[in-house]
């Protein structure tokens, strides 16, 4: 089981690496982070299918994309210049209540 936890964290680290290339290849207008974007997604989902080999689905999705997702918002904030308000930091929180919830639901 700690392959997999190894194989769903290099998913998720791959796909915040791909979305942020994402933003920088400004409409798939710059080569470099356009050619990062590609690379960067097709590897984090060929992570992630190696994942769901000892993960439920709904839990490995989960968390993927919850993490993901908490991550790329403090990455556009530190990194990006994108504001943070009290709205944004809710929505983030409420995806790690859900993703723990979802969790908390699959260990019984």
């Amino acid at each position: 089981m700690a392959v997999a936890w190894l194989w769903l964290l290099g998913a998720i680290v791959t796909e915040i690496v791909a979305t942020t290339s994402l933003k920088l290849s400004d409409g798939f207008t710059r080569l470099v982070p356009s050619i990062v974007v590609v690379v960067g997604y097709v590897a984090a989902f060929a992570l992630l299918s190696q994942a769901l080999k000892a993960f439920e689905v709904g839990t490995a999705y989960a968390l993927w994309s919850g993490i993901g997702t908490a991550a790329v918002v403090l990455v556009g904030v530190v990194f990006l210049g994108e504001g943070m308000s009290v709205a944004k930091a809710g929505g983030v929180v409420l995806i790690i209540g859900g993703v723990v919830l979802l969790n908390l639901a699959g260990a019984h």
